[in-house]
Parts: C-alpha cells; sequence; structure tokens
C-alpha cells in the first residue's frame, strides 16, 4: 500500500507539472482566440483524444481493472465538467482584469478551501494538513504576489475561480473511486466542452484562421493539461485524502515558476526562492499525515 500510494502522489505531482508549464500555452493561444472559446475547444480535444485512446488503454489497464459505465458515471463526469467548466471560465475571464501573479496566488486558495469544506462535511483533516496549509498559502504569496493585497474585480472572479476549483477536487475524490477514471475524464470534458462553446460561440466569434493560428497552444492544452494532467488527477487521488491532494497540486505554481527559470530565462529572485522552499516543506508536513491515514479513506 506504501508503494502504491508514492505511485498516486507521484501522479499528482506529474499533474502539477503538466499544469504550471501550460501557462505559456494559454498565453499564447489567447492571442487569437478569446477564453470560452479555448476553453471549449481544448476540453473537446482532450475528451476526443481520451475516446481515440480508450480502447489501448482497456488492454493496459487489463478487464479487471476496467468499471463499466453507469449512472455514477455519468452523474459524476457531467458534475465535474459543470465545476470545470466554470472555473476555467471565471480564471480565465479574471486574468483580464487581475495580474497572473494574483491570479496565479488566488486560484491556490483551494488548498484553504479544501479542508475547510471538508470539515464542514464532516471528513477529518489531520493538524499536519492545517500546518501544511499554512506553509503552502504563506509559500505561494511571497511566489506570486509582488502587489499589494488589494481587491478588484478579477480578484473576485479568481476566488469564485478557487472553490469551483476545490468543488472539483472534492467531486473527483468522490466518484474516482467508484466509477472507470478515464471514463469519467471523458465525461467531464465533453460536458466542459459543451457548456464553454455556446457563450464561446456567441460571445467571441471565433474564426476558423483564429483557431488554426493558435493550434499547437490548443494541442498542448488538449492533449497535456487536460487529457494527461487530468486524467493523472483523476488516477492519483483514489487513495490521497482530497486535502493532502491539494497541496501536491499546489505545487503548479512552484513548476511554473522553475519552468520560467530554465525554458525563459527568467531570473529567480529571492521572494520567489523562499516560497518554493515553503511549499516543499508544506508537502514534507503532508506526506506525515498522508502516512498516517493511509488506508483509511
Amino acid at each position: 500500500m506504501h508503494m502504491h500510494r508514492i505511485i498516486y502522489e507521484l501522479m499528482l505531482v506529474m499533474a502539477a507539472l503538466i499544469w504550471g508549464n501550460a501557462f505559456v500555452a494559454q498565453s499564447v493561444a489567447m492571442r487569437y482566440i478569446g477564453p470560452w472559446f479555448f476553453n471549449a475547444v481544448r476540453y473537446l480535444v482532450g475528451s476526443f483524444f481520451l475516446m481515440a485512446v480508450l480502447p489501448l488503454l482497456d488492454r493496459i489497464r487489463g478487464q479487471e481493472t476496467v468499471k463499466k459505465a453507469d449512472g455514477n458515471l455519468l452523474k459524476g463526469g457531467i458534475a465535474c465538467g459543470i465545476c470545470v467548466a466554470a472555473a476555467s471560465a471565471f480564471q480565465q475571464i479574471g486574468l483580464v482584469y487581475t495580474t497572473p501573479g494574483k491570479a496565479g496566488f488566488l486560484t491556490a486558495l483551494y488548498i484553504v478551501i479544501v479542508p475547510v469544506l471538508l470539515f464542514f462535511t464532516g471528513k477529518k483533516t489531520g493538524k499536519n494538513v492545517w500546518i501544511a496549509v499554512i506553509l503552502s498559502l504563506a509559500g505561494l504569496y511571497f511566489l506570486s504576489m509582488a502587489e499589494t493585497l488589494s481587491i478588484s474585480k478579477g480578484d473576485l472572479l479568481e476566488v469564485c475561480g478557487a472553490f469551483l476549483f476545490s468543488a472539483q477536487i472534492l467531486c473527483v475524490a468522490k466518484y474516482a473511486q467508484i466509477t472507470d477514471s478515464v471514463r469519467l475524464n471523458c465525461v467531464q470534458f465533453l460536458t466542459a466542452g459543451i457548456i464553454s462553446i455556446i457563450p464561446g460561440m456567441v460571445l467571441e466569434n471565433p474564426s476558423f484562421a483564429a483557431v488554426k493560428a493558435a493550434a499547437v497552444p490548443i494541442l498542448y492544452a488538449g492533449i497535456f493539461s487536460v487529457a494527461v494532467a487530468y486524467t493523472l488527477q483523476i488516477v492519483g487521488q483514489k487513495h490521497i485524502h482530497p486535502a493532502v491532494a491539494s497541496i501536491l497540486m499546489s505545487l503548479e505554481s512552484v513548476f511554473a515558476v522553475i519552468g520560467g527559470f530554465l525554458i525563459l530565462h527568467q531570473a529567480l529572485t529571492p521572494k520567489e526562492l523562499l516560497g518554493c522552499a515553503l511549499i516543499f516543506a508544506a508537502v514534507l508536513t503532508a506526506q506525515k499525515e498522508e502516512k498516517n491515514t493511509a488506508g483509511t479513506l
């Protein structure tokens, strides 16, 4: 069980790595198409990609690990898809009115929101997790916030997105254990794509030329950021406490900064290095709690 837990945790870290390096693709695509249509296309690409490779994945996993479609799959996939579509919309639109640093910090408030919601739903969250939440929140502040703590329209939109991402994490925690993970993702992204394409077509009037110009970032965001990373999240969360999972996935911010340093040659400030160190300390602290609660989910 210990080795299995490490594998699940590594899946969540890999998802954070992919998401952390997806900001470049998202920003490039936004030069050509609007946020609603971008989300619609990337989620539909992710869903269709998973459907295409589903037979291969079933053979790799073996029939005994593949769960057949049922009511929980449809219900869970639609619920997760609604949360993802709404959260992504708030995040993308909020970026128009606030800075990327504040957006990243406010979106990552799900690391606080998830354990709070778990507390009110009666699910146990241990002392080490709360310590890790405080450490990671401080780390995210040093990593992302170069501005003063003022509240703008964009900031409020990002906070709404954080609540919706928290709901998606808890939704995945519930349905990933009772349905087939890959099929759950197919339904989730098909739902998110259908929801997003309507306002995308009506409000943004996209053209084929614009989609063609943004093809590379759309494919990266659809295949890697959506299909691969979210599947890693769903599989990884099967046996990981949701609050611990949210802390592991907050490494996204660390990987974004490291990616900027390695790929774009952006300098790492002492403040950013302190933020990275605090988040890594939070992850290690959360691991102590995960060891104590292993096998209890």
